[in-house]
This record gives structure tokens, C-alpha cells and sequence, in this order.
């Protein structure tokens, strides 16, 4: 008889993943359940055709009840001068506060954009799942904006080993396509 593969400490595990880059996001939503958002990491494309991706949202959060109760939310992906942002939606602001501190815009779901945002994906939640402590929202996405490669000097706002780092825009147009050599 085999016997069932250890468990998996969770703080070992919360520390391999602090290890993973991942560009930083504030998700927002406003609708019926009122507005708000977080930042996250944890945000991940699935399909292009139709366009969907995917976010993770820990239940206990204090944004769960508005995203629960709302059917939109729009992913605005950061660029590094944006991290005081990044902070804010992280928790350094009370949530009543955290939409003072940027210009936001719409598009078609209504969730507020990000102006200035790398990109925005203004979604239509298509599904939910729980597993474990997060809740996994599956969107399609119905709206984009996309930064002009100008307007962002600064580079990307990236996430690793538990701090803010920085992801610098390419050098040239000869930079090598991931899964392509």
C-alpha cells in the first residue's frame, strides 16, 4: 500500500511562494454590493479566445463582501511609479480613502479604471470557485486600455521576496518573445 505524500507546511509554503514574481494589480469593482478594491498578485490570463482571466480573492479580506455581492471588476496592472497605489490598496489607507488618491475612468462594466494604468481589463465575473481560503473569479474580459509604450518610462511594478520591485521597460524591439527563440 502507498502510503499519501506529506502535507505541505503552509508557511513553508507562503515563503516559496514570496519567491515568485508577479506584477502588482489593483482590482476594483462598484456595483450593487458598493465599491472597492485591493491589491493583488495573484492574477493570471486563461484564454485569449474568448479573453479571460483569472483573480484569486482571499475570503477573509475586507473587499470579499463587495466582490461577492458584485458582477464586474476591472484588473488595472501597475507601472513602478505607481507603487504608492500598490500601498494604499494593500492596506496603508482605510478603504474609505483609497479611491482619493488616483483619477479613475470607466469603461463598460462600470468598475472604475485606473487612468495612467500599464493595462486595464474591465471584466464580467463568469464564474466563481472556492478552494481553500480564496475565492477564484473567472472574468471575461470586455474592455481594454493599454499604456502607450511612452507614457511609461519607469518600467513595471513587480512583487517578489515580500517587496516591491521593478521591472525595467525593454531595452529595443529585438528583445526575445517568451517561448520563442
Amino acid at each position: 500500500m502507498i502510503s499519501p505524500e506529506p502535507a505541505i507546511d503552509a508557511a513553508a509554503y507562503r515563503e516559496a511562494m514570496a519567491q515568485v514574481a508577479s506584477a502588482v494589480h489593483l482590482v476594483t469593482s462598484d456595483g450593487p454590493g458598493g465599491r472597492s478594491g485591493f491589491t493583488a498578485t495573484a492574477v493570471c490570463s486563461v484564454s485569449d479566445a474568448p479573453p479571460t482571466l483569472l483573480v484569486c480573492l482571499n475570503r477573509s479580506a475586507s473587499a470579499y463582501p463587495v466582490f461577492q455581492a458584485n458582477d464586474s471588476l476591472c484588473v488595472n496592472t501597475l507601472a513602478a511609479s505607481q507603487q504608492p497605489l500598490a500601498e494604499a490598496f494593500g492596506g496603508a489607507l482605510p478603504r474609505s480613502e483609497r479611491f482619493s488618491v488616483a483619477r479613475w475612468d470607466r469603461l463598460v462594466t462600470g468598475a472604475p479604471v485606473l487612468s495612467g494604468a500599464l493595462a486595464a481589463f474591465d471584466c464580467r465575473i463568469a464564474d466563481r470557485s472556492i478552494v481553500g481560503t480564496h475565492e477564484i473569479l473567472i472574468c471575461e474580459v470586455v474592455a481594454l486600455t493599454i499604456a502607450p509604450a511612452h507614457d511609461e518610462p519607469d518600467g513595471s511594478l513587480l512583487y517578489a521576496g515580500r517587496r516591491y520591485r521593478i521591472m525595467p521597460p525593454a531595452a529595443d524591439a529585438d528583445d526575445v518573445t517568451p517561448g520563442r527563440a
